[in-house]
C-alpha cells in the first residue's frame, strides 16, 4: 500500500486504486481523523450520487471554516485568516460568485488557446531533457515535475527570469514534508514576491492572468485577494497536473493496447485524457463541507455544523457512475466524473489541465514510440506529502 494507517482514511491509496479500507467504508459513514486531543469526527462520502449531492448544494453546505467555538456554522462572519483571503474554496456565494467572476477573464477558451504554443514549447524542451538524460531517465523529475509550474508561470505572467526562484518559493511554501517554520518562511517570501508583482502589474498590466484581472477589475480587486488567487492557482495546478502526468504514463505503460488512442485524432486523444483523469483522480478530496442545517442524504442525517469529506477517487470508481468503473478504457465516451469537483466550486482551470495533459501524452509517444518502464519489476514509489497523489519517480527507457 502506498499509504499507511496513520494517514486519514480518505487519503489512502493502493497503487493506482483507492485503498481497500476506503472501499469498505460505505457510501456515507462517520470516521475519526487524527488521534488524542486532535481527533475530529467527520462524515466521509464515497458514493458518486452522495458526493454530487454534497458538492452541488452550496445552500445547505458551506466551504467556510470555523476558527473558534464562537464562530457561526460555516464560518459566517467577517474574519478570515490572511492565508485564505482570495482562496475561492473558503468563500460561499454570493462572495464566491463575485470573486470567481474576477478570475474568469484569465481562463477563457481564447486565452487558454493562446497558451497552446507555449505549452508545446515547454513540453518539447522537457522531452529534449529526457532524451539527453537517458535511457534510462526519470520522467517525473524531468517532465512531470517541470511542465505544470512552467505553464502556470506563463498563465499568471511571472517574468521568465524569475520563474526558477518563483517555483522554488512556491514548492517550499506547499511542501508538507518541511518543518512548519521553514514552510512559513518560504510562504512569507512567496507572498512578498507576489505582492511586489501585483504592484508592478497595477501600473502596467501584462498579458497574463494578473494583467487580465487587473485590466478589467483592478479597482475592485484588493492586493490580498489577488495574492490569494495566485496561491490557489499554483496549489490547484501544480501538484495535480504533475501527479496526473506521472500516473497517466504509468497507467498507459501497463495498458499498452490503449496507447494508440493518443495517436489518433484530437477527439480520440481528448477522450483518452478524460478517462485517465477519471480513472486516476489525483486530488484526494476537495475542501470539507459544513452542513448549514440538518440534511438527510443517502439515508443518513447530517446534523447542522457537522463536516463532510468527499472522496473523489472513490466517487469516480463507483458503479453508479460506470458499471465497470474500476477498469481503464480510454476509448469510452466521457462521463460526468467529479475529478474537477462539482457545483459552484468546479475547477476553473479544467480546460487548461486537459490541454496540458493531452499535449504531454501525445508528444511523449510521438517522440518515444517504444517508451517502456526501465525496470518493470521495480515497485513504483508514490509521494505522500503533497496535496495530490503522484509518483516520486518513474524511470523509463525507449
Amino acid at each position: 500500500m502506498s499509504g499507511d494507517g496513520a494517514r486519514p482514511l480518505h487519503t489512502r491509496r493502493q497503487d493506482l486504486d483507492p485503498a481497500d479500507e476506503l472501499r469498505a467504508a460505505g457510501t456515507l459513514t462517520r470516521i475519526t481523523i487524527g488521534s488524542g486531543a486532535d481527533a475530529e469526527t467527520t462524515w466521509l462520502a464515497t458514493g458518486y450520487t452522495v458526493v454530487r449531492q454534497v458538492l452541488g448544494d452550496h445552500r445547505r453546505f458551506s466551504t467556510r471554516r470555523r476558527w473558534n467555538e464562537r464562530d457561526e456554522i460555516g464560518g459566517r462572519g467577517n474574519f478570515r485568516p490572511r492565508e485564505l483571503v482570495g482562496n475561492l474554496m473558503d468563500y460561499d456565494p454570493p462572495e464566491h460568485t463575485r470573486l470567481r467572476q474576477k478570475l474568469t477573464p484569465g481562463f477563457t477558451l481564447r486565452r487558454i488557446r493562446r497558451l497552446k504554443p507555449y505549452i508545446e514549447q515547454i513540453v518539447t524542451e522537457r522531452l529534449d531533457a529526457l532524451e539527453r538524460a537517458g535511457p534510462p531517465a526519470d520522467l517525473v523529475e524531468l517532465v512531470a515535475d517541470e511542465v505544470p509550474g512552467a505553464v502556470l508561470c506563463e498563465l499568471i505572467g511571472v517574468p521568465r527570469d524569475d520563474r526558477a526562484m518563483f517555483m522554488q518559493l512556491c514548492h517550499g511554501h506547499l511542501d508538507a514534508s518541511r518543518s512548519q517554520k521553514r514552510r512559513a518562511a518560504a510562504g512569507a517570501a512567496f507572498s512578498r514576491y507576489l505582492l511586489a508583482m501585483i504592484a508592478r502589474e497595477r501600473k502596467d498590466p501584462g498579458e497574463g492572468l494578473l494583467g487580465a484581472v487587473l485590466a478589467e477589475y483592478g479597482d475592485t480587486a484588493t492586493d490580498e485577494e489577488l495574492r490569494g488567487f495566485c496561491v490557489q492557482v499554483m496549489l490547484a495546478g501544480d501538484d495535480n497536473i504533475s501527479g496526473m502526468i506521472g500516473l497517466g504514463v504509468l497507467a498507459l505503460l501497463r495498458h499498452p493496447e490503449q496507447i494508440a488512442a493518443l495517436q489518433g485524432d484530437d477527439q480520440s486523444a481528448d477522450r483518452a485524457v478524460d478517462e485517465l483523469i477519471r480513472y486516476l483522480t489525483v486530488p484526494y478530496a476537495p475542501t470539507p463541507r459544513v452542513a448549514m442545517e440538518d440534511v438527510t442524504i443517502g439515508g443518513q442525517v447530517i446534523k447542522e455544523g457537522e463536516t463532510v469529506s468527499c472522496s473523489l477517487p472513490m466517487a469516480n470508481r463507483d458503479p453508479a457512475l460506470l458499471p465497470d468503473a474500476g477498469r481503464l478504457d480510454v476509448r469510452r465516451e466521457p462521463v460526468p466524473h467529479v475529478a474537477f469537483g462539482h457545483g459552484v466550486h468546479h475547477c476553473l482551470g479544467a480546460a487548461l489541465a486537459r490541454l496540458e495533459l493531452r499535449t504531454v501524452y501525445t508528444a511523449l509517444w510521438r517522440r518515444f514510440p517504444t517508451l517502456r518502464l526501465a525496470d518493470p519489476d521495480r515497485e513504483p514509489s508514490f509521494r505522500l506529502t503533497t496535496p495530490a497523489y503522484g509518483l516520486t519517480s518513474l524511470m523509463v527507457a525507449w
